[in-house]
C-alpha cells in the first residue's frame, strides 16, 4: 500500500534537476576574466569601523603563540575556579544591563 505515490512529472523534474551541473555566478570563480552585471555595493561606515585589523585589535600576540605551545605541548591547564568566576561576572552584567 502506497500511502503517497509520486507521480511521473515530479520524478522526471527532480532527475532533471539532479542531472544538471551547477554553474557558479557571473564572475565568480570564472577564469575567463568576464564579470557580469553586478549590483553595486555600498559598505557603511558602521560596517566600516567593525573591520579590525591584527595591530589595532587589542590582542597580545605573544600570550596567544604561549598558550598556543603550551596547549601543543600538552602542559596548558584550566583553572575552573577563573572560568567559573568569569561567568558568574558575565551573566550578572547582562542581567543588570536587561534591569536597566
Amino acid at each position: 500500500m502506497k500511502i503517497n505515490p509520486l507521480n511521473d512529472a515530479a520524478l522526471a523534474a527532480a532527475a532533471l534537476g539532479a542531472a544538471r551541473p551547477e554553474r557558479p555566478a557571473a564572475g565568480v570563480g570564472s577564469s575567463s576574466g568576464a564579470t557580469g552585471a553586478g549590483v553595486p555595493v555600498t559598505v557603511s561606515a558602521a560596517a566600516r569601523s567593525l573591520e579590525v585589523t591584527s595591530a589595532g585589535s587589542g590582542i597580545d600576540e605573544a600570550k596567544v603563540a604561549a598558550v598556543k605551545a603550551a596547549i601543543a605541548d600538552g602542559s596548558f591547564t584550566v583553572n575552573p575556579g577563573a572560568i567559573a568566576d568569569k561567568l558568574l561576572a558575565n551573566a550578572q552584567e547582562v542581567l543588570s544591563r536587561t534591569r536597566s
